[in-house]
C-alpha cells in the first residue's frame, strides 16, 4: 500500500535540528549541518532522522510536537551565514551577535535574535526584485501558505492570544473579515511568506546534498496537530470543536502506560473522521495535501502514534488527567485506500509503541509499513519480551536504542528507579560487564534482523540523563540538548563505520532477499 524499499540492512542516525552544533545558539541549516552530513558519510550512515520541523513557541514549552503549523518550517533553523552570503545580511549583522550555550538551547534569547535577523534580512529582500522562485513559491504552497501567514500576522496583531479569543468574525473565518484583515497586514504577511520561503529554499539545498551523498532524510509526522496553529483556524470542520467556544471538545492522548500512571492528555483536538456516519472529505484533502507536500521534502516518515488511526484514545476536554478517555474506532485501512496516491510517495514508517492491540499489528502489517522496536523496553520483563532481538517477528522493523521521548542508554542503565533485575539482563544479553553500554546495545541494534537500525547521537557518545531530548508528561527543559561540535570526530565516524560494516549495515550493499 504505501511505498516500499527493497529489505537491505541499513543504519542512520537521530538528531533534531535544532541539536547541531553552531554559533547562533540553536541548531541551523548552514555550515555545521553540511559537516554533520560529511561525518555521516565517513560513518557509513544511510538515514538522518529529524523531529518535526515546524515552528516553536513558549506556550508549549517549545515542543515541536505542538507546532502552530503542519507544513511551515521553523525559522529559527534559517542559518544566518547562508542569508549573508546571498546579501541579505552583512557581516557585521553576524559578528555583533552575543555568544550563547553550544549545550542546550536558550530560546528566551535566540528567538529574539533571530527575529532581529530575519526583519533585517526582509528589508533588504523587498528592496530588490523578488527571484522568480519567490513567487512561484507562493503560489504553489498557497492552500496552506496563505493561512499559515495571515495566522501568523494576526498572532501578533492579537499579542498570542488563542485563535479562539480573536474577534469572533475573524476566529470563523468570516470572509470578508478575513479579506480585510489580510489587505491591512499585507506587509507582515509578505515577512511570513519570505521566511517560509528562506527555510524552504535552504532546506532544498540540504536535502539535494544529502541526496548527492546517499543520505536519506527521515522526518517525523505527529498524527494530531496543536489547538492553537493555522491548521485547526483554517479547516474548522476537521476537528471535533465546541460550537459555542471553538476549544476543543475532546482532545487526544493515551491511557496510563510506561511513561505515565495518568496517561498522557495531550490537548491535541481530535479529528471529526465521519459526519453523520459518512465519511468527512474535507479531513482527507487536508490529510492529503499534507501527504503529499512531506513527500516534497522527505524521503521516509515516522507517523507519529499510528495506532490512532486504527483507534484513538478521546478524552473528554474537561478532564484533567487522560484517565477517563476512552477508545474510538478511528479510519483503518480506508485512510490509506482513500489516499493511496498521496500515500505511496513516501516511505511510511508506523510508530507502534505503548498499548498496541492485535488490530493494530495487523493494520500495520497488511499494509506493509515498517514497525519499531526500542531495546530499551527489552529487558524489564521475561525472555518472550517483543522488543528482544530474538523475537523480532520480521525483517521489516526500524531497531532504536531509545527514541527521543526516552533517557539515554546510559541514563537509563545508572537510574537507581531502573531495577537490578533489567540491568542483569541487559548485561547477560550483551554478554557484558556494562562499562560501555551504550554501545553493547548499539550492537545488538545493528546485529538485529531489522532492516533498519537508527543510533540518538546522546547514545553513540554515552551521554547520561543530562542530555536527553524529552520527558514525557513533564512540561519544562524539554527540546534544548545540544551536541557540542567537538565531540563529532572522525574517531567516532569510524567506529560507527566499523560497527556497520561488521553487522552488513554499510550502504550501497546488493539487496537482501525480499522479508518474508
Amino acid at each position: 500500500m504505501a511505498k516500499t524499499t527493497d529489505f537491505y540492512r541499513s543504519c542512520g542516525l537521530l538528531l533534531h535540528i535544532s541539536s547541531l552544533p553552531g554559533r547562533f545558539g540553536i541548531g541551523q541549516l548552514g555550515p555545521n549541518a553540511y559537516s554533520f552530513l560529511d561525518f555521516m558519510e565517513k560513518a557509513g550512515q544511510e538515514v538522518w532522522q529529524f523531529l518535526p520541523l515546524g515552528p516553536v513557541d513558549s506556550v508549549t514549552g517549545y515542543s515541536p510536537y505542538m507546532s502552530s503549523s503542519a507544513f511551515a518550517g521553523n525559522p529559527l533553523f534559517i542559518s544566518p551565514e547562508i542569508m549573508m552570503e546571498s546579501g541579505l545580511l552583512d557581516r557585521q549583522d553576524l559578528e555583533e551577535l552575543p555568544l550563547l550555550s553550544e549545550y542546550f538551547v536558550e530560546y528566551e534569547k535566540i528567538i529574539p535574535l533571530m527575529q532581529g535577523l530575519l526583519e533585517k534580512a526582509h528589508a533588504r529582500f523587498i528592496k530588490k526584485t523578488p527571484p522568480s522562485g519567490f513567487q512561484a513559491f507562493c503560489q504553489e504552497h498557497s492552500s496552506w501558505l496563505d493561512d499559515y501567514c495571515l495566522f501568523m500576522a494576526m498572532k501578533e496583531r492579537y499579542k498570542g492570544k488563542a485563535w479562539n479569543r480573536w474577534p469572533r468574525d475573524i476566529a470563523r473565518r468570516n470572509r470578508s473579515a478575513i479579506k480585510t484583515a489580510a489587505r491591512e497586514l499585507a506587509d507582515r504577511i509578505d515577512f511570513h511568506k519570505f521566511v517560509q520561503w528562506e527555510f524552504f529554499t535552504q532546506w532544498q539545498a540540504f536535502r539535494n546534498t544529502a541526496s548527492g551523498k546517499g543520505i536519506k532524510f527521515f522526518g517525523d509526522m505527529p498524527i494530531y496537530v496543536a489547538p492553537d496553529s493555522a491548521d485547526v483556524w483554517a479547516n474548522q470542520d476537521c476537528f471535533e470543536l465546541d460550537p459555542v467556544t471553538l476549544e476543543p471538545a475532546f482532545v487526544a492522548g493515551v491511557p496510563p502506560d510506561y511513561f505515565s500512571k495518568t496517561g498522557q492528555r495531550w490537548g491535541n483536538p481530535i479529528y471529526k473522521w465521519k459526519i453523520n456516519g459518512k465519511h468527512n472529505d474535507a479531513v482527507y484533502n487536508w490529510w492529503e495535501k499534507r501527504l503529499r507536500f512531506t513527500a516534497h521534502f522527505m524521503d521516509m516518515v515516522r507517523i507519529d502514534h499510528f495506532r490512532g488511526l486504527q483507534a484513538f484514545w478521546r478524552v473528554p476536554a474537561r478532564e484533567k488527567t487522560a484517565i477517563k478517555g476512552r477508545w474510538i474506532r478511528g479510519p483503518g485501512r480506508y485512510f490509506f485506500e482513500r489516499l493511496r496516491s498521496a500515500v505511496n510517495k513516501l516511505e511510511i514508517v508506523a510508530e507502534d509503541l505503548g498499548t498496541i492491540t492485535g488490530p493494530v499489528i495487523r493494520l500495520r502489517d497488511e499494509l506493509g509499513l515498517a514497525g519499531m522496536k526500542v531495546l530499551i523496553f527489552a529487558f524489564d520483563s521475561d525472555e518472550h519480551n517483543l522488543y528482544l532481538p530474538h523475537n523480532f517477528e520480521h525483517r521489516n522493523f526500524v531497531v532504536y536504542t531509545g527514541t527521543h521521548d526516552n533517557n539515554t542508554v546510559v541514563g537509563w542503565y545508572l537510574d537507581p528507579e531502573v531495577s537490578d533485575y533489567a540491568k542483569q539482563r541487559a548485561r547477560r544479553y550483551a554478554n557484558s560487564d556494562g562499562n560501555r553500554i551504550h554501545w553493547d546495545f548499539i550492537r545488538m541494534a545493528y546485529s538485529s534482523v531489522a532492516r533498519l537500525a537508527i543510533i540518538p547521537m546522546q547514545d553513540v557518545l554515552g551521554f547520561g540523563s543530562d542530555c536527553r531530548m524529552n520527558l514525557p508528561a513533564s512540561p519544562r527543559g524539554n527540546w534544548r540538548w545540544r551536541l557540542a561540535e567537538r565531540f563529532i570526530t572522525d574517531d567516532v565516524a569510524g567506529a560507527l563505520r566499523s560497527e556497520a560494516k561488521f553487522y552488513a549495515r554499510l550502504p550501497n550493499r546488493a539487496p537482501a532477499p525480499k522479508a518474508d
